[in-house]
């Protein structure tokens, strides 16, 4: 009885220290605090030029499979203007992932948003660059109107559906 209750104590103390990230397997998780302090950088090297990271626009996300991918606004004030329109935000991944049905590998990605002039009720052009500035993919950024306060960078989790990106009004699937 005495070594059946040790074990039964011990299983709940196993299960009690049990990572959260270990019971949330098959979905994207938010990480915060000091791994999210070490993951994002300060700045972003894009085509010859180190951009500082808006830091307060950011976030680190561990996919289903474990890999992080960081996600940030980049602030290319006093940058040329090819910069300034090209060049929104970047992205860090360490394993496969994809952005509105955009493969993208291990790597460091550039991105931009080009919204359409108001009152449009059109998606946004999302662009994906390599470090280089060559084009890795494009898509439709859908345009949510249910978002009532917009935020530079936002991302939605919910059980079951890929993580959601919100630069604005404009939303995309990550998968």
């Amino acid at each position: 009885m005495k070594k059946t209750l040790v074990l039964v104590a011990f299983l709940a103390f196993l299960l009690a220290a049990w990572p959260n990230t270990a019971l949330a397997q098959g979905e994207f998780e938010k990480v915060t605090g000091e791994a999210f302090i070490k993951a994002v950088p300060n700045d972003f090297y894009l085509e010859g030029n180190r951009i500082p990271v808006e830091k307060r626009n950011a976030v680190l996300l561990k996919t289903p499979k474990g890999a992080r991918v960081v996600l940030a606004l980049i602030d290319t004030t006093g940058y040329s203007s090819r910069i300034k329109q090209k060049y929104t935000g970047m992205l860090i991944s360490e394993g496969k992932v994809s952005v509105c049905s955009i493969s993208i590998d291990v790597g460091s990605y550039g991105f931009g948003l080009d919204t359409p002039k108001p009152p449009s009720n059109e998606g946004a052009k999302f662009m994906l660059y390599n470090q280089a500035g060559d084009e890795v993919g494009g898509c439709t950024a859908k345009k949510d109107d249910s978002i009532k306060v917009p935020r530079p960078l936002a991302v939605s989790i919910a059980k079951g559906v890929p993580a959601k990106l919100d630069l604005g009004k404009y939303t995309l699937e990550i998968k």
